[in-house]
């Protein structure tokens, strides 16, 4: 069936149209992706000591949802949220202690990579320790068993070992 050149040209708007409207589609969605990227928090500091000082605490707490990245490498929106609250802390002139306090009362003390030592942390502070003690404490107790001496011979198995191996050196 031949086709006229009518619907040759009714098939080629369609494609074009549908070119466009994909184009128009890609470019939406890359305009939305890009702006949702351009969200950078910009804190201004009076001095760069603030500002040293910020940074060093956004690099001892830790991200709560992360759990093994620090604020300062953390994009988690809690992150954020805790990176707003140490700068309203800081310009109401809260100590770095203050501050860690502050956060410890709220997330416990696994937002501190450095915790207190008391009661509910002995484990986390002396397990390592105590567990590599029984280890080495094992360690020592499995080579002294194989290092003990062998049992003396009693006379009569010494004379057979004897008379064994000056067999052995006379077949040879």
């Amino acid at each position: 069936m031949p086709i006229n050149n009518e619907q040759l040209s009714v098939n080629s708007y369609q494609l074009t149209v549908m070119h466009w409207l994909a184009m128009l589609f890609l470019w939406t969605g890359l305009l939305f992706s890009a702006t949702s990227y351009a969200a950078i928090d910009v804190y201004e500091f009076k001095t760069p000591v603030e500002e040293q000082r910020f940074q060093a605490l956004m690099g001892e707490l830790r991200c709560p949802k992360c759990q093994n990245q620090n604020l300062a490498g953390s994009e988690a929106e809690i992150a954020k949220d805790l990176k707003k609250r140490t700068f309203q802390l800081m310009e109401e002139g809260k100590s770095d202690n203050e501050i860690r306090q502050y956060m410890i009362e709220r997330y416990g003390d696994f937002i501190s990579y450095k915790p207190p030592v008391r009661g509910s942390t002995y484990l986390l502070w002396f397990g390592p320790f105590t567990l590599l003690a029984l280890i080495v404490l094992v360690l020592l107790l499995k080579r002294r068993q194989a290092i003990a001496p062998a049992p003396t011979l009693t006379p009569e198995e010494s004379a057979r070992l004897a008379d064994l191996l000056k067999r052995v050196d006379n077949d040879q």
